[in-house]
């Protein structure tokens, strides 16, 4: 199978696609072992995030098994994520280090 975009966790709920895709066009991608699919609703740009389900207002965007921002508005399952609909949360890094026992 063809790889169209990129899982990079089994829990996002974006993929990444390596190629610009067409509205209507079938993207592959690999969810650890299992071959999947789903059709662009719109046009994705090459390296641009695909929707894997529908995400609602203010919900939590996950790539890399991590939250990379929340929506400004609804996105439909098949349709471009990119920084027109989603927003960066400031993250507290100093309480999620994982510190040395002394």
């Amino acid at each position: 199978m063809k790889i169209d975009a990129l899982m990079m966790d089994e829990k996002d709920n974006v993929i990444t696609c390596v190629r610009e895709v067409k509205k209507g066009e079938t993207v592959k991608y690999r969810n650890g072992d299992q071959e999947c699919e789903i059709t662009a609703e719109e046009d994705i740009p090459f390296c641009h995030k695909i929707a894997l389900g529908d995400l609602e207002q203010d919900g939590v965007v996950i790539k890399y098994g991590e939250m990379i921002g929340r929506t400004l508005r609804p996105i439909k399952k098949g349709c471009l994520v990119d920084h027109t609909n989603i927003y960066s949360v400031p993250r507290d890094y100093e309480s999620e280090m994982i510190r040395e026992e002394k």
